[in-house]
């Protein structure tokens, strides 16, 4: 009887950024002797921008882990590795133990990842070199740790088997979505069978999962309340355990800097020390805008499901003072010295995280009517408070807002994120004694501070963007005459 042939495929790490050599494995969804399709994700791991999942690119079943959860590898290591059957079709129940058939002089016994086909999801491609391994590190006692060891294909401790998603059924009754919306699925507890597609082709979009949440929240309590803030930490995950260096309860403390936090630290002291920074600050009246919000509250105008907030009045009248002097919306090019004005409105909202300070940006958010705006802001919020923002969504912001008052904090001198002119910094909506029409009242005041690249914003340009979002924040209706 003739016996089946089967062969290794290996799958790497691949760059799932721009350019970043490494990432930590979070959570493998697979381990050895399961089935995987084409497409279907195996694992989830943390780059120095984002947690992101990652999907198997062919049929088979899995022969080896070769990193156990915890493990930080380099970009073009291998780490899974498939039995892939032959040309007769799909992988077969592994044979009785028996003296296997020699294979063909010409086919190597474990194959190596084809070279035509890079694993790449974003970025530059796989680097290759050798990967080193990395002990989870737990919280202990006089802890050192130990040194690195050179990555071999060692199989991992046994780990309990993780819950596949809630979309992963049987192909034929397995609804059309990409991997992140599965993911999405899974974490609000969605079955995608009752979701209804709008994507092309019968695709269940991320979209329709949030609108299906929706509707079953609306169905089975009370409205949540609005979003105050996108800065709000929330506690989604645990962060890595710190590393306890004394034998006494009160000794120090040492915490691993690594993924986002590693990235946000070496990003800020390139801005710090790279571009020349200008602050500039207003008070402001925001009586009027706060009266407005409520009023947007209360009448749902802009949507029965959207959030309203102050944060969403701060970042129309910035994209409206940006559309007036557009000059600020640039990036400096280093190579060429020359100014860039970008032709479109990447609007940044930075956002704090388990995982660290993040910023997700809208795309051509100057183009958004106020409705759509309050709609990519609510999305972005509920992304980032699941740690889910994908690294397309952190790349190519122009401008940023930080919002500083939901911490209490009055105003700061925020730093510029990477290659953007400028970032404003929201403060605390405090009632304080005012002179409102030569009278001291108590008004809502607010302090706006704004940080921009002096060379390519002069103090003229910088006075006045912020001098128009204060203006706008004074008498909100100047948003539909200067829009």
């Amino acid at each position: 009887m003739a016996t089946e042939v089967r062969s290794l495929r290996e799958f790497k790490m691949p760059d799932v950024g721009e350019g970043l050599t490494e990432a930590e494995i979070l959570s493998w969804y697979v381990k050895p002797g399961d089935t995987v399709t084409d497409g279907q994700v195996v694992c989830e791991v943390e780059t120095a921008k984002a947690a992101v999942e990652l999907p198997i690119p062919f049929n088979g079943v899995v022969e080896q882990l070769f990193f156990p959860e915890g493990a930080t590898v380099d970009v073009g290591t291998v780490i899974i590795s498939v039995a892939v059957a032959g040309e007769g079709g799909a992988p077969a129940p592994t044979a009785p133990a028996a003296a296997p058939a020699p294979a063909p002089a010409a086919e190597a016994p474990a194959a190596p990842a084809e070279p035509e086909r890079r694993e790449v999801l974003v970025g530059y491609g796989p680097r290759t070199g050798t990967a080193q391994r990395r002990a989870r590190r737990t919280t202990t006692t006089t802890v050192v740790a130990a040194p690195a060891a050179p990555a071999a294909p060692v199989a991992p401790a046994p780990t309990p088997a993780v819950a596949p998603a809630v979309a992963e059924q049987p192909v034929g009754d397995r609804p059309l979505a990409k991997p992140p919306v599965r993911k999405l699925a899974k974490d609000l507890g969605i079955d995608l069978r009752a979701v209804i597609p709008t994507g092309r082709d019968g695709v269940v979009t991320r979209e329709d999962v949030h609108a299906h949440a929706s509707a079953l929240t609306a169905a089975t309590s009370a409205p949540a309340p609005a979003a105050v803030a996108v800065a709000e930490p929330v506690a989604v995950e645990s962060v890595e355990a710190p590393v306890v260096v004394s034998g006494s309860g009160t000794g120090d403390v040492r915490v691993p800097i690594k993924g986002v936090r590693k990235a946000t630290a070496q990003a800020m002291v390139a801005s710090a020390f790279t571009a020349p920074h200008v602050t500039e600050f207003v008070q402001v009246d925001v009586t009027r805008t706060m009266k407005f919000v409520r009023k947007l509250k209360e009448s749902g105008e802009l949507g029965r499901d959207v959030r309203v907030s102050p944060l969403l009045i701060v970042a129309k009248a910035l994209l409206t003072a940006i559309k007036r002097h557009p000059e600020i919306n640039a990036q400096w090019d280093e190579a060429a010295q020359e100014i860039v004005i970008k032709g479109q409105v990447n609007l940044g909202i930075a956002a704090a995280t388990p995982r660290g300070l993040i910023v997700p940006n809208i795309k051509d958010a100057g183009a958004k009517t106020l409705s759509g705006l309050a709609t990519s802001l609510g999305e972005l919020v509920e992304t980032a408070r699941q740690g889910k923002t994908s690294p397309a969504d952190m790349q190519g912001g122009t401008v940023t807002i930080t919002n500083v008052g939901v911490f209490g904090v009055d105003t700061g001198t925020p730093i510029l994120n990477p290659g953007e002119a400028a970032i404003l910094a929201f403060g605390a909506v405090r009632e304080l004694p005012w002179v409102h029409k030569g009278k001291v009242v108590p008004r809502q005041v607010t302090t706006l501070a704004l940080s921009f690249d002096h060379r390519l914003v002069d103090g003229e340009l910088g006075s006045r963007v912020l001098a128009d979002v204060a203006a706008l924040l004074e008498q909100p209706k100047r948003l539909i005459t200067w829009g």
